[in-house]
């Protein structure tokens, strides 16, 4: 297993990709728009409307939160514990989706676009192995959702303590469960997702039949990757580290089994099928 030969795959991917305005640019909408458009107004919105009975009525709900995610609410006004409430749990999913969405859309293309391109027996007859392909290719599809996620994690982040935090006695995000979130359940859900569409990329015929097996593939990930971090914010640490402990263990196992998927035959356009 050689490393470099590794590195220098993703390398050559992602410099493709950085070139690829119809790639980046619509990258670039969608983090926007879910980790700084929708939570600034939502919050400057909750922030501006005071002690109206809106307000009022949405604060009571927070009574339907676990006990735990109840003590762990701050604010001394509704308004307060409402925007709290929101900045915490409610915007917590979008961090697994957006990752998500970005990089299986990648990751779908990543094997039979090589094939289309005229590029994949260049690929075939490069001495690098068929592992060190696929973990290039794995790499190259992991990185620019998890980077666009943390670079909006980063704003939303700034917003949350700007808008919030003089509502609730001072800068408090990222909490320590967002961190976990981040750092260690994310990566094990983009693993999972990822090692799944490579495997279906290297068999298929076309890039469009990559996309339609990779929605197949993400929707039910995303509806569990949602609901799964929203109890690791619910929860206690124990159950965020557990959880992405699971992921981990399935995401190695599921990248372990999927490098057997990269044949250089599919690459060359000799065997192809499913």
């Amino acid at each position: 297993m050689n490393w470099q030969r590794t590195f220098t795959i993703a390398r050559t991917d992602l410099r493709q990709l950085v070139l690829a305005r119809d790639f980046w640019l619509p990258m670039t909408i969608l983090g926007s728009i879910f980790f700084v458009i929708v939570p600034t107004f939502l919050l400057l919105g909750i922030s501006s409307l005071g002690d109206v009975g809106a307000v009022q009525q949405i604060s009571e709900t927070l009574s339907l939160l676990p006990e735990r995610a109840q003590e762990q609410i701050r604010g001394d006004t509704p308004q307060g514990r409402t925007s709290y409430a929101l900045a915490v749990y409610l915007f917590a999913p979008m961090a697994v989706v957006v990752p998500l969405t970005i990089s299986t859309a990648v990751g779908a293309a990543t094997l039979v676009g090589e094939r289309e391109r005229g590029t994949g027996e260049f690929l075939a007859h490069s001495p690098a192995s068929t592992r060190e392909i696929y973990l290039g290719k794995l790499l190259a599809s992991l990185a620019p959702g998890y980077v666009t996620t943390m670079v909006g994690f980063g704003a939303y982040s700034l917003i949350v303590n700007l808008i919030v935090g003089p509502e609730v006695g001072g800068w408090f995000f990222p909490t320590a469960q967002w961190w976990l979130l981040m750092l260690w359940v994310l990566p094990g859900f983009l693993l999972v997702g990822l090692s799944l569409v490579l495997r279906m990329s290297g068999k298929v015929r076309s890039t469009a039949a990559a996309q339609q097996a990779s929605g197949l593939i993400t929707l039910p990930l995303i509806a569990i990757a949602y609901a799964q971090a929203s109890g690791a914010l619910y929860g206690s640490a124990n159950t965020t580290i557990m959880i992405g402990a699971a992921t981990w263990v399935i995401g190695l196992y599921s990248t372990a089994r999927g490098m057997g998927s990269v044949k250089r035959q599919r690459l060359l356009g000799v065997a192809d099928g499913v």
